[in-house]
């Protein structure tokens, strides 16, 4: 893993997300499941329990393609981080609507952003595979 930048990004937002998820539950309490405004994590970003779920979800992808190997982390972490990317953009835009089922708030829409431009920097630019031609 220390020489795989790709597996040592998906094994730390792996259990970054996992925590994270973990912890919005604590204060998700008497939040509708799809609750358009939620429990505020940290006293910043806003969570409802499908959000807290999604998390949880993509922690979990993270950390198995972490442990997992290469190929997996660099696919793992480029495909979240484009999703990532998307939400991040489309967050802005759903925030004060019935579309915004995760509960997004503006400090929920920078870190999405954040952790895409790493979840893809590690994706799309490390671990290039370098061929060697056999000499004969």
């Amino acid at each position: 893993m220390r020489t795989s930048p790709n597996r040592l990004v998906a094994t730390v937002f792996g259990a970054v997300y996992l925590l994270v998820g973990l912890l919005g539950f604590a204060v998700t309490g008497g939040v509708s499941f799809i609750a358009t405004q939620g429990g505020l994590l940290l006293g910043l970003f806003a969570v409802n329990p499908l959000h807290n779920v999604a998390h949880l979800l993509i922690g979990a992808a993270l950390l198995i393609a972490g442990l997992s190997g290469v190929t997996a982390a660099k696919s793992v972490n480029t495909t979240i981080g484009a999703v990532y990317l998307l939400l991040g953009i489309v967050g802005f835009f759903i925030a004060s609507s019935a579309l915004n089922i995760l509960a997004l708030n503006t400090a929920d829409h920078f870190l999405h952003l954040a952790s895409a431009i790493v979840l893809l920097g590690a994706g799309l630019a490390a671990d290039k595979v370098v061929r060697h031609s056999a000499v004969a």
